[in-house]
């Protein structure tokens, strides 16, 4: 199984979808195995972010993310990665919601590039980077969900 990092962003919990991600999360059949709603000093936000420092939108972006409550998670599935940034409808060059995919959570929640709801881990190394920031090893929780053979298609599969 593979592993991601999602986000909720201070946007997100100010517009109460909280429940609505984590349900979409759910319903696809991604496991939560890390959960916190959590305010994020400037100095956890600029490590999470530290890959765009410099970039134009560097220092909006970490107060931005820095100014409210968010909540973070480590999810684990089959293609976790690819899987959740498609439920979050964008990459990294299509943030906004206006132009994000029907369907998803930026497409049908999100107006803006800047407030854009969520994010999530683009590749396996920004994974290894990003999970430890927010979790230690003893929060994480892997675990089967008793529907599990119904999501992929029995225990001999895939």
């Amino acid at each position: 199984m593979e592993r991601t990092f999602a986000m909720i962003k201070p946007d997100g919990v100010q517009r109460r979808l909280i429940g609505r991600v984590i349900t979409r999360i759910e319903e696809k059949g991604l496991h939560i195995i890390g959960l916190k709603f959590t305010q994020l000093p400037a100095t956890k936000v600029k490590e999470l972010y530290s890959i765009h420092k410099g970039k134009g939108f560097y220092d909006g972006l970490v107060d931005f993310i820095a100014s409210g409550p968010v909540v973070v998670m480590a999810l684990e599935g089959k293609e976790a990665i690819k899987i959740w940034r498609t439920l979050m409808g964008g990459t990294a060059n299509k943030t906004s919601g206006r132009e994000a995919e029907n369907a998803s959570i930026r497409g049908d929640y999100g107006m803006s590039k800047g407030f854009n709801l969520v994010h999530g881990s683009d590749s396996p190394e920004s994974v290894a980077r990003e999970i430890p920031i927010f979790f230690a090893s003893d929060e994480l929780v892997t675990w089967k969900h008793a529907d599990h053979v119904w999501i992929y298609e029995g225990p001999e599969r895939e």
